[in-house]
This record gives C-alpha cells, sequence and structure tokens, in this order.
C-alpha cells in the first residue's frame, strides 16, 4: 500500500518528466502498471476521496482485468460505493466480484457487504418491504456459505431483526383491519404472521387477535381450538384474563347452538381486500 510520500514522490517524477521530456501528467498517468493504478486509487479511498477513487479502479478493472489487482479493484469500487451510501450502485459493484471473481479473497466480505447495502435500504415497517428481504436472502447466502465465520453472530442477529420487521407489517395490517370491523382479512394476516413468522415476538399476539377475530366473525368451533392453542402456548401471557373471557363466550355459543354463519364484515370482503 502506498503511502501519501508515495503520492507526492509520483507526482515529482511526472513533474519531472513534463519539464524534461514535453509529456503531461496525464501522459504519465496513463502509463502506470496495474499495480501503481491500483495504489493510486487506494491513496485516494484512504484520503476519503472516494470519486477520484472510483475513477483509477474502475481503470484497473477495464484495462487490466487480467492481473492480480483486478479484484482488489472491483471490491474498492463496491466499497467506495457503499462509502458514499450509493447502495445501489454498491450492489452492482459487488455482484459483479461474486459473479466473475468467485475465488477472490474479498468473497467473504464481499457477500456481508451486500447484503449490508439491501440493509441500509430496507425502509420501516409500514413501506414495501422489497429490499428487507433481499437482505434476509443474502444474509442467508453468507450464512451458507461461511456458516462458522467470526460474522456469522452479527449476520443472524440481523435476520432476526429484519425477520420481526416484516412480521411486524403483517401484524400491523391485521390490526388495522380489526379496527376497520373487516375480520376475514383480519385472520388472514394474522394467519400470515403464525405461519411465516412464528418465531417473533409478534406470534403470541397475532395468535390472540386471530382467535378474537374468529370469535367477531362467529366462528366459533375454530375460535375455541385456537383461543385454547392459545393457553397452552403461552400460559402467563398478559393477554390470559381476555383469551379466556373470549373462550367462555365461545363456548357459551356452541352451548346454546349458535349457527354457525359468516358475519356481514365476512360478506362486505372482497378479494381486493386480501391479497
Amino acid at each position: 500500500m502506498r503511502t501519501k510520500s508515495f503520492f507526492v514522490h509520483m507526482l515529482a517524477v511526472a513533474s519531472f518528466t513534463t519539464l524534461y521530456w514535453g509529456c503531461s501528467t496525464d501522459e504519465a498517468t496513463q502509463q502506470l502498471s496495474a499495480e501503481e493504478r491500483f495504489r493510486l486509487g487506494k491513496y485516494y479511498f484512504d484520503d476519503e476521496d472516494y470519486l477520484e477513487a472510483l475513477e483509477e479502479f474502475k481503470v484497473v478493472t477495464l484495462q487490466y482485468g487480467g492481473t492480480q489487482w483486478a479484484d482488489d479493484a472491483q471490491f474498492y469500487m463496491a466499497e467506495s460505493r457503499f462509502l458514499r451510501e450509493e447502495f445501489v450502485l454498491a450492489v452492482y459493484e459487488y455482484d459483479v466480484l461474486l459473479r466473475t471473481m468467485p475465488t477472490s479473497p474479498f468473497v467473504r466480505l464481499a457477500r456481508f457487504q451486500k447484503a449490508g447495502c439491501n440493509d441500509a435500504l430496507s425502509p420501516g415497517s409500514d413501506l414495501d418491504q422489497e429490499y428487507t428481504r433481499k437482505a434476509i436472502d443474502d444474509y442467508q447466502s453468507f450464512l451458507e456459505y461461511f456458516p462458522t465465520d467470526s460474522l456469522a453472530t452479527v449476520v443472524e442477529g440481523r435476520i432476526v431483526e429484519l425477520t420481526t420487521k416484516l412480521a411486524k407489517k403483517e401484524f400491523d395490517s391485521g390490526l388495522i383491519y380489526m379496527k376497520m370491523a373487516y375480520y376475514k382479512a383480519a385472520t388472514f394476516y394474522f394467519d400470515l404472521v403464525l405461519e411465516r413468522y412464528h418465531d417473533t415476538r409478534y406470534a403470541e399476539p397475532a395468535l390472540f387477535h386471530k382467535g378474537e377475530a374468529l370469535v367477531n366473525r362467529k366462528r366459533y368451533p375454530e375460535a375455541v381450538s385456537e383461543l385454547s392453542r392459545f393457553l397452552d402456548k403461552y400460559p402467563s401471557s398478559e393477554f390470559r384474563p381476555e383469551v379466556e373471557r373470549l373462550l367462555n363466550d365461545a363456548r357459551e355459543s356452541l352451548a346454546t347452538g349458535v349457527v354457525v354463519r359468516p358475519t356481514a364484515s365476512d360478506s362486505m370482503e372482497t378479494h381486493s381486500q386480501i391479497p
């Protein structure tokens, strides 16, 4: 790795050439080898001049693609994008390295950083979660390739956080439909939480609200089944008193022979409300 003194020395050489041989500094720079070009880019990178660094790294990848410096340049080109918070472009550059240089020693970090880019692009739970899902996929891919890596614990933690965000999105949708008295749609979203995100903190309230929605729909046999399951699974839950009340109501309704019919809110719901 070149130091600043090397860079100054190199400029001095270029200046000497300009004075005595009539060559411009640009012409001298064009004659740099792959290693010199990379180290010049690394100098800019270390100096946090990422735009200049990008230009130098790009030259290495385009003009010296067959050299040992190509993967170094490709990785640091991606890192420059990352540090400029150009995450979409950084993902592309990391992908180039992963696809075209699979034996590079930078592959491990490239996989981790690519996931980090999509993680950084992941928005709040109320918005579209495309990047959240991409980040989870990338983190899981990292674990498949490097299960015992020192970064594995960090990756596992990020997967938990991102999966929880997805669970929250579905759970919040269920709550919105509950408030609107669209209990069929609410049941659909609570079921999504229970099926896909059963190991998140939203599984417990989702099961409670599913039982509540089923009681409101007069689906008493299903309600008894789900509310009983709740008590078995979460015996110390803060929702226990309310669950017991709903369960008693559902059992009493069954005992009196109430006919199970779709509720008014169920019949009003359309397919457009449930994706």
